[in-house]
């Protein structure tokens, strides 16, 4: 009589138990914060631009990349009118260095 009194406590303890833990998540549920700033804040202007380079000495067809937290603007050479870099003749990925085109003042909004 007496192991099945023991029992019964130790089980209705476990119960209580397990209804806290799985009440806890509806009572108290953990924050959330969402992550609000992105690896890198860019806007890729649409379409292919034909790019002069600031010292003059060419022109380039490719895109222009603003990073939207310097104001900085950079060009990337494609090369062709494709929206990447392509070079037919190599067999490898083709990669487009950039090249600074200019800058947006974005500090002079705020005045």
């Amino acid at each position: 009589m007496r192991k099945d009194v023991l029992t019964n406590v130790l089980l209705a303890v476990i119960a209580i138990a397990l209804v806290a833990i799985a009440a806890r998540p509806y009572v108290s549920p953990p924050p959330v914060a969402a992550d609000s700033s992105p690896a890198h804040a860019l806007y890729i202007e649409p379409g292919v631009q034909n790019l002069r380079y600031p010292d003059g000495t060419g022109q380039v067809y490719g895109k222009v990349v603003v990073d939207l937290r310097t104001g900085k603007i950079w060009g990337f050479p494609t090369g062709t009118v494709d929206p990447y870099p392509s070079y037919p003749l190599d067999s490898k990925p083709a990669v487009s260095r950039p090249f600074a085109l200019g800058r947006y003042a974005f500090e002079d909004t705020d005045k």
